[in-house]
């Protein structure tokens, strides 16, 4: 038996290169406190914010990841979208409830230390919560030799917000007749890619490298639509950020008994028509956003200032009072 006395270091986890990281971030990180500030340091146990602003304070919350486009974005060097994919998946649905997002945390399992991978992860995550006023509270960096492969990360994120109680959006109130109101994606987002790669993997010979790192456009994010139509004292009834499932099962969560009758043009976004057409017609329905990453349900009289949220904004259709969310494409 060897005497040798064996080091965390050793065993593939650097504590120190860890700790030092957190120093090199700290630039990144401060942007996203610009008009939020954390109550007490950045980088003890757990962060705390003062929520002493709002008079009757609801907390919400929304935890997810990148999924599968995971793979195709460490293959394509892409990293600050992984970032910026990662906040906007849990900030858009912060914005659902009508809420600020006002904190961010993450959690990266990686195979070793690489100070330039983190950096650039978190560096598009710093991106797109500066955009939102969102601040970048903690999270955990966690070495895992011999569980997560080289080459490999494993991100989730964790965000959290507060809505005055008054102004939390009550899905219960959507009525048939109200209008659904769209606004585009700028890709399929963060969702659907365990099919996109198999359609890539299957007909890789006609997609372009060009076309793939178009298609893996970072998840929009739909503050500046939220912010408006408060801003403008639309009556929003319900809003949904449009990922797994699609149209269909996203709407479907809040409608109950009620339905929705939608017609949509055909999405004709760059290299994306070249994978639908290798999709089941239903299922590229119930799979992609099919165009439209966030949806906001108006009565028919708040319609025009709905549209006028944000670019793009189009009536996709009307809630009805039978059950199903029924999608048709316009040619």
């Amino acid at each position: 038996m060897s005497s040798t006395k064996l080091t965390y270091q050793q065993a593939g986890v650097d504590t120190k290169e860890a700790a030092a990281l957190v120093g090199d971030i700290g630039k990144l990180r401060s942007s996203t406190e610009a008009k939020r500030k954390l109550y007490g340091a950045f980088g003890l146990f757990a962060a705390a914010y003062d929520l002493s602003s709002y008079k009757q304070p609801v907390i919400v919350t929304g935890c997810d990841g990148v999924g599968t486009k995971l793979e195709l974005l460490l293959h394509h060097d892409l990293l600050e979208t992984a970032g910026k994919d990662l906040v906007a998946m849990n900030v858009n649905d912060v914005l659902t409830t009508g809420g600020d997002p006002i904190m961010f945390l993450d959690y990266l399992g990686i195979p070793k230390i690489d100070k330039v991978q983190i950096s650039r992860l978190i560096a598009g995550m710093t991106e797109w919560l500066a955009a939102c006023d969102c601040i970048l509270a903690g999270g955990e960096t966690a070495e895992m030799p011999g569980i997560v492969p080289e080459g490999f990360v494993e991100m989730s994120g964790f965000a959290i917000g507060a809505v005055e109680k008054p102004d939390l959006i009550q899905p219960e109130r959507v009525q048939p007749g109200d209008a659904v109101i769209g606004f585009p994606s700028d890709g399929f987002h963060a969702n659907g890619w365990s099919l996109v790669r198999r359609v890539l993997r299957e007909h890789a010979e006609d997609f372009s490298t060009e076309e793939i790192i178009a298609m893996l456009a970072p998840t929009r994010l739909y503050h500046e639509e939220v912010r408006a139509l408060r801003a403008a004292s639309v009556d929003v009834r319900a809003m949904a950020h449009i990922t797994g499932g699609g149209l269909t099962e996203n709407l479907e969560r809040f409608l109950g008994h009620k339905g929705a009758d939608l017609s949509i043009p055909a999405w004709n976004l760059g290299a994306i028509p070249k994978v639908l057409q290798h999709c089941d017609p239903a299922d590229q329905i119930n799979t992609f956003n099919m165009g439209w990453g966030w949806v906001v349900i108006v009565p028919q009289a708040d319609k025009a200032k709905a549209l006028a949220a944000g670019p793009g904004g189009r009536e996709l259709g009307v809630i009805t009072d039978s059950e199903g969310v029924r999608v048709s494409i316009l040619p």
